[in-house]
């Protein structure tokens, strides 16, 4: 890039650069890679005037940010030079990602949340839930049941037979037992009636949440849509996939290190089992995190009585030293939570690393946003799994609103929250259900169907399938705390899955109590 280029960038993200280190990034190509790297440097520094100086403070951070960037943008190979006391990047060699020869311990990320700093405008939200209906919209149009389907502007007064998309505006119930819904599509809204007399159809639209995309078919004209059939957009795989070499993935989450509450002895034994030399423990390739790694400060009223580390920097650099236990060729697969002091609007970006700088300093941690897509396991003849990774912050809401999770008490059952969400192809379709960052692309769209949905937040463990995605709750590592005493949670703890490529077999490993664990097989999960 020219020096003009880098100036306009440089207003743009509201930054002033030292007039050597222009010298030194001017050999940057790619201005949306500058950019990324400008929103680091600003992040670790808290200023706006950045110096060449913060380079050589801050070598391993830097290197890490890129490899994550060259993980994201299907890069393998960064070559530096002259770094750090003069830094530059001579070029980004992109390289096709080979299947031809097998890695052991093979991570591609899909899909993961950068922090883009910007003004958020009236014209951000409705992009967003523009662009989130468009997407749903082509997913429901593969449906072949939507049969004569119309935009509504496009409906007369005449009664006809027609299938329509739209966005459920509001939800309300009639004197008559009926439920009635307003959707809306880019064109207009509609009023869809549900039949108290169509018994099933009802129990089912019971469950329809405000801001979800849906396809209704039925009887009626321009006014009022009588509803014989509603479709979902939800997640659908045609079969389970296996490998062909025999790896393990395990998930854990809600670690909440810094707590009084920590089980530390459990989290020990569980780092000496990873580390054994058993036959398998070694199969063990993959260790995914999901979020509240630590504890954090200041997440709820009166907190610090709760608090055995007190300063957040502290948190991050035990449970880093903790994590830089463990044996180097697993791959660490880290995204945050709610815990984590990353912004609560959701996506999240990756951990801050003013803070959890210790954690870019492990070579086998991969660091993601929340939520993220990861492909575990590629080989040649193999296409690997994809993951979803979300925190799961959105839960608490529906297992507080749909009338079908209220009944089966799901803040319990949390993969049945999960197989609602899956269902309908979002991980927080109303806008009340949590915060969200308007962006282009909705980010907690589930636009591409996982094998693998994995959550954390409600300190429970729990697995079932959902239309052949795998769907896993993780328990939580901090013991019963006062405040979740105060609001009736029962968490689960110590409770690692793993799962086995080849076979798919679950065994869930119990380290609080010491047993050898549970195994349920892929047929036992319905």
């Amino acid at each position: 890039m020219n020096q003009e280029e880098i100036q306009k960038i440089c207003i743009e993200k509201n930054v002033l650069l030292e007039d050597s280190l222009i010298k030194n990034l001017s050999s940057l190509e790619d201005p949306l890679l500058f950019g990324f790297l400008l929103d680091k440097l600003k992040s670790l520094s808290g200023k706006k005037f950045i110096t060449n100086n913060l380079f050589e403070k801050n070598e391993k951070i830097i290197k890490k940010f890129f490899g994550e960037l060259a993980l994201k943008k299907g890069v393998n190979e960064i070559e530096f030079y002259k770094f750090p006391k003069e830094f530059s990047i001579k070029n980004l060699k992109k390289i096709e990602n080979s299947i031809n020869s097998y890695e052991e311990g093979a991570v591609k990320i899909l899909a993961s949340s950068f922090s883009m700093g910007k003004k958020l405008e009236v014209k951000d939200f409705v992009y967003h839930f523009r662009n989130r209906y468009e997407d749903l919209k082509d997913i429901l149009n593969e449906k072949e049941e939507l049969e004569n389907l119309v935009s509504i502007n496009k409906l007369s007064n005449e009664k006809q037979k027609f299938s329509v998309i739209g966005m459920v505006y509001s939800k309300k119930i009639t004197k008559n037992k009926n439920i009635l819904l307003e959707i809306e599509d880019l064109t207009g809204k509609l009023n869809v009636l549900i039949s108290s007399s169509k018994e099933d159809l009802l129990k089912e639209s019971e469950d329809i949440t405000l801001d979800s995309v849906l396809g209704f078919k039925g009887v009626g004209n321009s006014e009022i849509l009588f509803a014989n059939e509603i479709f979902f957009p939800e997640a659908y795989l045609s079969e389970r996939k296996k490998s062909l070499s025999e790896e393990y993935a395990l998930f854990i989450g809600d670690i909440h290190y810094g707590s009084k509450n920590f089980l530390e002895k459990d989290f020990l034994n569980f780092l000496n089992f990873l580390n054994e030399e058993t036959p398998e423990s070694r199969k063990i390739k993959y260790l995914f995190i999901v979020g509240d790694l630590v504890t954090g400060i200041g997440n709820y009223p009166n907190q610090e009585p709760d608090l055995k580390i007190k300063d957040l920097e502290e948190q991050f650099q035990k449970i880093a030293e903790l994590l830089g236990k463990i044996r180097k060729d697993i791959k660490i697969i880290i995204s945050p939570g709610n815990h984590d002091c990353v912004r609560l609007m959701e996506p999240q970006p990756l951990l801050d690393e003013k803070y959890a700088w210790p954690l870019y300093e492990l070579e086998n941690v991969i660091l993601l946003g929340n939520p993220s897509m990861v492909n575990i396991g590629e080989m040649e003849g193999f296409e690997g799994f994809n993951v979803l990774i979300y925190h799961g912050f959105s839960f608490p809401f529906y297992a507080n609103n749909i009338p079908k999770l209220i009944e089966e008490k799901t803040m319990n059952q949390p993969e049945k929250i999960m197989s609602y969400l899956l269902k309908n192809r979002h991980l927080a379709p109303t806008h009340a259900s949590t915060q969200f960052f308007p962006s282009e692309k909705d980010g907690l769209l589930i636009k591409k169907t996982p094998d693998i949905f994995v959550s954390g937040h409600t300190h429970k463990s729990g697995a079932a399938y959902f239309n052949n995605v795998l769907a896993l709750s993780v328990s939580s590592w901090e013991g019963l705390t006062p405040y979740q005493e105060k609001f009736g949670n029962k968490p689960d703890h110590c409770k690692v899955p793993m799962f086995n490529l080849k076979t798919r077999q679950i065994k869930i490993l119990d380290f609080e109590t010491g047993q050898d664990g549970i195994k349920l097989s892929s047929e036992e999960l319905k």
